[in-house]
């Protein structure tokens, strides 16, 4: 690190996400030198990245958003779940409203980080991705608020860098890319395969779609949202900011805590019509709570969800691997994407499936892609939609050092450590939010960025108003924390799913829960019960 010291400050935020910029705002505010660092050329986290056609937030916009005042008041949604284009849009309205710009570096990213015992700070080594160009920042304390999808997985698939048309990952999707007419191969069937499959099967001359695990997709059912209905959801959105704190998702409905056993067949039945009929992620998030420990319940979820998916898929022998009759996983084990017309678009006579647990891909060549049965797949695109390395990959992804010299790929190698999903000993004055063993991939974004958000703010004002310059996260504080999140994940049915909850995705990881499935609630209670007892769990000094 031999770059000049281009800024000396209090606290540098990384990541321009809902968590970055509501700790620029609100730091700022109380008096702290704060930069932030993305990037990207624009604020908004994953909606400045994710722009492949049909990336869309599956929450309802009602709670997707800031919970302050300015913003809320002035701001109109166009739908209950808008698209990539109006959240860019609506990023772009909060930090102009709150005249952000000025203390944010866009396409800066951050690459090395070290500390110095001597002085409690971090010297932050960054490139500007416009020029190539290093520098260095010192801060006493990084906020690393890189969120679940940071860190593009890309498949190591034997010949992909040599093929001759376009391949990219669906977070690096490139702007303008035009697939009308185009041979397109599209592997994975998550959130951004299923919006990818929906959106492009009308305008592509074919499309083939790699599948190893089917997705268990729900209806999204957007209404669209004049003026009138605006004022009308304004209304109601101090009640409802108060009322997520108090739900397991940091949502507008909670979770149905009556047993199902107490429940008869007839009202079970009816419960979950009712949900569907509803759409988004309420039959999920708002369902029955017993589905997350109960693998039979999960069971009858899924034959329900069957049922409605069957009638939209005209090819038996389709339907079959589109939607199993034995379940894949417990119903709710795997976040279910929301779509419109993903399962209509396999009745197109342009749309084939390519199940990869009978037929795996063997490698790409040139022209295509080659499967275990020996046929070749002509393709001129490409796109991966295999997801991310989440949690953990956007923080391994840079050369930060602990202060005994470890990075955090080595201080996690047997799994991730933190206290409360807040800090990891080794790294003093470094804070998450939405971060690994946190509520994070369970919990509305904006929610946490807040609700998770405020208690770092008020932890770095306690540390300033008493004069305290450095704070860590203790190993005991890890080993109960560690133990308290096994117990919890242990209880749930959460480990019969290879999923990426799990961190089955990544090979080499320790397949671990790494989102806290305790309800935000309790989380919540968890976290002040340390900050009222002196940030228990963690060394101030």
């Amino acid at each position: 690190m031999e770059t000049s010291v281009v800024e000396e400050l209090d606290v540098l935020v990384i990541g321009g996400g809902f968590s970055g910029i509501y700790q620029l705002e609100r730091l700022r505010s109380l008096g702290f030198s704060v930069s932030l660092y993305e990037a990207g050329a624009d604020a908004g986290g994953v909606w400045h990245w994710n722009r492949y056609p049909g990336a869309r937030v599956d929450t309802e916009a009602t709670l997707y958003q800031f919970s302050d005042e300015r913003i809320w008041r002035e701001w109109n949604w166009s739908e209950i779940f808008p698209g990539q284009e109006e959240l860019q849009a609506y990023f772009r309205f909060v930090t102009d409203r709150l005249d952000l710009a000025r203390d944010i570096r866009y396409s800066t990213r951050v690459v090395a980080a070290r500390f110095d015992d001597r002085t409690d700070t971090w010297t932050v080594e960054s490139r500007d991705e416009r020029t190539g160009e290093t520098f260095r920042t010192r801060a006493r304390y990084v906020l690393p608020l890189l969120g679940t999808g940071s860190k593009a997985l890309v498949p190591e698939i034997p010949g992909l860098a040599d093929f001759a048309g376009d391949h990219f990952h669906t977070s690096r999707w490139p702007a303008g890319y035009d697939m009308t007419g185009k041979r397109v191969a599209v592997i994975g069937t998550g959130a951004s395969g299923v919006q990818v499959v929906q959106s492009i099967a009308p305008e592509v001359a074919q499309l083939t779609v790699f599948q190893r695990t089917p997705a268990t997709a729900l209806p999204m059912i957007s209404r669209k949202l004049d003026a009138a209905a605006n004022d009308e959801l304004r209304r109601g959105y101090p009640e409802l900011f108060r009322y997520r704190e108090t739900t397991f998702g940091g949502l507008e409905y909670d979770v149905i805590y009556t047993p199902t056993a107490d429940v008869s067949d007839e009202e079970f039945e009816a419960t979950l019509e009712e949900l569907w009929a509803k759409g988004g992620l309420q039959i999920w998030l708002g369902g029955y709570a017993d589905m997350f420990f109960n693998a039979e319940v999960g069971h009858r979820i899924y034959a329900f969800w069957r049922k409605k998916t069957l009638a939209r898929i005209k090819d038996p022998a389709l339907a079959e691997k589109l939607a199993p009759e034995t379940p894949p996983y417990p119903f709710g084990t795997k976040r279910c994407p929301l779509e419109y017309t993903y399962y209509d678009a396999f009745n197109r006579d342009n749309v084939e499936l390519v199940d990869v647990r009978e037929t795996p891909i063997e490698k790409v060549t040139r022209t295509g892609i080659v499967t275990a049965d020996g046929r070749e797949h002509e393709f001129d695109v490409i796109v991966l939609a295999t997801g991310f390395d989440s949690f953990t990959g956007g923080l391994t992804d840079i050369d930060v050092r602990s202060t005994s010299g470890e990075s955090f790929a080595e201080v996690f190698r047997d799994g991730a450590r933190t206290a409360l999903g807040r800090a990891t000993s080794g790294f003093p004055n470094m804070l998450y939010v939405y971060g690994p063993q946190s509520p994070s991939a369970f919990c509305n974004g904006p929610t946490c960025a807040e609700l998770e958000g405020e208690w770092v703010v008020n932890c770095l004002v306690h540390l300033r108003d008493n004069g305290l310059t450095r704070i860590e996260a203790t190993p005991e504080a890890e080993k109960e924390w560690h133990d308290h999140l096994e117990a919890l994940a242990s209880a749930t049915t959460f480990p019969l799913a290879n999923s990426w909850y799990m961190n089955a995705n990544v090979p080499g990881k320790k397949r671990e829960l790494l989102a806290y499935p305790g309800g935000l609630p309790t989380y919540l209670e968890k976290c002040r019960q340390s900050a009222e007892n002196g940030y228990a769990g963690f060394a101030l000094s």
